[in-house]
């Protein structure tokens, strides 16, 4: 049987904070097989990492910093807050793996796979479930590393750590310590059964066109283009031949016309209008991997939070901020339905939201806090927000922005 207990507190330095979330703790006995701990990114997790481990001494660690704080059943938790979800499930195995995010990512990611399924006595089996947290920028060569050992046979769901300002301050924890420029690789084999869902909250807005043109960088000395061999990066320089700024402008009603020319963030510009490669159909139904618009080059060009490719049909995509808070209770409710057969009871959610849609709706994040909850019922959860999401998307693990991930576990 498989319980999840969170667990949140707020304080105006870490050791408040940890004194309260261990006054909060006090009822249980138990030693939880795994922990997911995330947290606003101004936290001591060095100190919150010693804790842990003395107070859970073999408990697989996952986590880091969440943007602006993070959500739980009893709502919305900020940036002075840390959070917590205690997997309680002795018939359950969990396994964990963190390092540096460097040299050949891809390898650094198969070879932490294989360390968490080791780490779980599971080497060479599947698990059902594998959740990882990043740093932001390599998402695509570590899901290629993942995929060498699992392919698409189970999930690969999680999200890439993020501060508050996107000024690098994101963190992650592993067993070993907290890092800033690393990768966390947890495996699932729980009791029971697990349930996941991984949406976008945007529908097309007509407007399309083809990637002609883009930048990247070398991997390695030897300057191949990237590891699969095809031109890809995360700078949009044309489309269908022309600037790439230029044309996204024209397509979101000249949005950013002010800022054609010049080079800097359109984040908050851009928002409500990313664009999307088509992922695929499901039941007829067209589903969409979403990608965030980052900035302008001076050059005409625009930088984005995931990697295009040249032949690639990008779509403008548009959002508002009720079908953003609602999106977030359909994933749960879709999560919830993956679980089985009806009477399944379940014992909790984990969800990944991203900081560019919690920046988009503003004061109503607090309503998808509510709308999550009053999906799953009276069961706990917790929820980060996230610089990239990762997840099973028309059966494939892929990476994107502005999406929507929730994970239901079973009793």
């Amino acid at each position: 049987m498989t319980r999840l207990h969170v667990h949140a507190a707020s304080g105006a330095d870490t050791p408040t904070a940890i004194a309260a979330l261990e006054a909060d703790m006090a009822v249980h006995a138990f030693a939880p097989r795994m922990i997911f701990a995330f947290y606003g990114c101004e936290h001591d997790d060095e100190r919150l990492h010693a804790f842990l481990t003395r107070r859970f001494p073999g408990a697989a660690l996952i986590g880091g910093s969440s943007s602006g704080g993070f959500m739980t059943h009893r709502g919305l938790m900020g940036q002075d807050s840390i959070g917590l979800m205690l997997v309680d499930d002795e018939d359950g195995d969990y396994g964990v793996a963190g390092g540096a995010l460097e040299g050949d990512i891809a390898q650094v990611a198969e070879n932490l796979l294989r360390q968490a399924l080791a780490d779980c006595g599971c080497a060479g089996e599947l698990p059902e479930l594998i959740w990882i947290y990043q740093a932001p920028g390599h998402e695509e060569a570590v899901i290629e590393g993942l995929r060498r050992v699992v392919g698409d046979r189970c999930p690969i769901v999680g999200g890439s750590s993020a501060d508050d300002d996107c000024s690098g301050r994101w963190r992650q924890l592993a067993p070993g310590g907290p890092m800033s420029a690393g990768l966390v690789v947890g495996v699932l084999f729980p009791s029971s059964r697990t349930g996941f869902a991984f949406q976008g909250g945007y529908e097309p807005a007509g407007p399309n066109g083809v990637v002609t043109g883009i930048g990247f960088k070398a991997e390695g000395p030897s300057g191949v283009v990237t590891a699969i061999g095809v031109e890809c990066g995360r700078e949009i320089r044309s489309i269908d031949g022309r600037p790439a700024a230029e044309v996204y402008d024209e397509w979101i009603g000249n949005r950013i016309s002010a800022k054609l020319g010049t080079s800097g963030s359109i984040l908050c510009d851009t928002t409500m209008f990313p664009l999307a490669v088509d992922a695929g159909r499901v039941d007829g139904v067209a589903h969409y991997l979403l990608i965030h618009p980052e900035a302008v080059t001076a050059a005409g060009a625009l930088t984005t939070f995931r990697n295009v490719e040249v032949g690639m049909r990008l779509y403008a995509m548009k959002g508002d901020r009720q079908r953003l808070v609602d999106r977030a209770g359909r994933v749960a409710a879709q999560a919830q339905s993956e679980l089985g057969a009806a009477g399944t009871t379940i014992a909790g959610g984990l969800v990944v939201y991203c900081a560019g849609c919690k920046l988009a709706i503003g004061e109503d994040i607090g309503q998808v806090a509510r709308t999550v909850a009053q999906t799953l019922g009276d069961v706990p959860f917790i929820g980060c927000f996230t610089y990239g999401e990762q997840g099973h998307l028309v059966g494939r693990n892929v990476h994107g922005n502005l999406m929507i991930s929730t994970v239901a576990f079973s009793r």
